[in-house]
């Protein structure tokens, strides 16, 4: 976290390696891309993010599977749990990761040099037919409410954080 100078006092900003680990953390993401006729579409997805990138696995015949072959690029939202014990209580609003992206569709069977985690997305029985989608994040990750406290997520300025992302080298 860095500090930044607001008009109301300091505010704690988030690291591109902060947001990263909240990415890693995370486990669920919502993809958002255009058809091939320019129809929007967005669906959630179950992934594991290691290296700088995130692995999905999907249906050989999914939308997602064809669509993203074709193009290659999307916008990925990633809600982090916060509040711990106190968001069993009280409904507080998850924090969000967004950024645009490229992806890669693997063919159906290939596992890409991917994290042992990966396997555990797929069940055995599936690994030959589905097609794994990897994602590497470009530009900037749009943050809200990622290394503030949640008090400060009413206040959309010290809430709101733009990050660069980071180079893959850099990325644990």
């Amino acid at each position: 976290m860095r500090t930044v100078e607001r008009e109301d006092g300091p505010a704690h900003r988030p690291t591109s390696e902060d947001v990263w680990r909240a990415i890693e953390r995370a486990s669920f993401a919502v993809l958002s891309h255009l058809t091939p006729t320019g129809e929007p579409r967005s669906s959630g997805v179950v992934y594991v993010a290691t290296g700088g990138r995130m692995y999905v696995a999907v249906a050989p015949d999914s939308w997602k599977a064809r669509h993203l072959a074709d193009d290659g690029r999307l916008a990925v939202t990633v809600p982090v749990r916060r509040g711990g014990l106190l968001s069993l209580v009280l409904p507080i609003p998850p924090a969000t990761v967004s950024f645009h992206a490229t992806a890669v569709v693997h063919p159906a069977g290939a596992m890409p040099e991917a994290p042992e985690r990966l396997a555990s997305l797929v069940p055995p029985e599936r690994r030959a037919e589905c097609r794994i989608i990897e994602i590497q994040p470009v530009g900037q990750f749009l943050t809200y409410g990622i290394g503030v406290s949640l008090s400060d997520l009413r206040s959309p300025a010290a809430a709101r954080a733009r990050v660069p992302v980071p180079p893959l080298h850099e990325v644990s």
